[in-house]
């Protein structure tokens, strides 16, 4: 357990809390999830995708993210350095917003006790990878989908000697922490230093 409690102490925090967004079943929260999820599918560092979710930050809705301008939002991303897919996203950002609007009425509430997955493969940019940072990090608000943790994260378990198994992972915290617990596993799996100083907090 003081692995787990070393993990959590030094990395401990949703990738979504980084982001500056206080998630809750409701529109808006999940609606910047599903675009923080959209940046952080690309090849391209998390600190720089979370922070172009905060440039984004004022188009919280995807009303607001149509009604800004496809410059508007290259312009976000470029703030943020999140250069090398800043066009490709912009559009994408437009299209998913309309998609949203479109088939959901803008409420990713619709897709709740459904096939989650498939309803999230649905918009640009969200593949198997960003599906699996969807649910993470929405299993803070959505329950049901606890325990969450994916291949990424069973592979930081194993990079610090935890077990790679689901179900004995979140069974090491408190039912709340498991979106903690995923967020933190998926750091050390992208960082060897940041692996290494938790194996060394034992």
């Amino acid at each position: 357990m003081d692995t787990v409690h070393a993990l959590l102490d030094k990395a401990g925090t949703t990738y979504a809390e980084q982001a500056g967004i206080k998630l809750a079943d409701k529109p808006s929260p999940l609606y910047r999830l599903l675009v923080l999820s959209t940046l952080l599918s690309t090849r391209i560092k998390a600190d720089i995708a979370v922070a172009a979710a905060k440039e984004l930050k004022g188009y919280g809705t995807p009303r607001k993210m149509l009604d800004a301008t496809w410059q508007d939002r290259v312009d976000a991303l470029g703030r943020a350095h999140y250069v090398r897919y800043d066009e490709s996203t912009a559009t994408a950002l437009g299209d998913g917003a309309r998609l949203l609007l479109d088939e959901y009425g803008g409420d990713l509430r619709r897709v709740r006790g459904d096939d989650v997955a498939k309803h999230l493969r649905r918009f640009p940019r969200m593949g198997p990878v960003g599906v699996d940072i969807f649910c993470r990090e929405a299993q803070v608000v959505w329950p049901e989908l606890r325990p969450y943790l994916d291949r990424k994260t069973l592979d930081g378990a194993k990079k610090i000697g935890l077990p790679a198994d689901q179900d004995e992972l979140a069974g090491m915290v408190g039912e709340n922490d498991v979106p903690k617990l995923a967020a933190a596993l998926v750091r050390v799996s992208l960082d060897k230093k940041l692996a290494d100083a938790v194996r060394g907090d034992r």
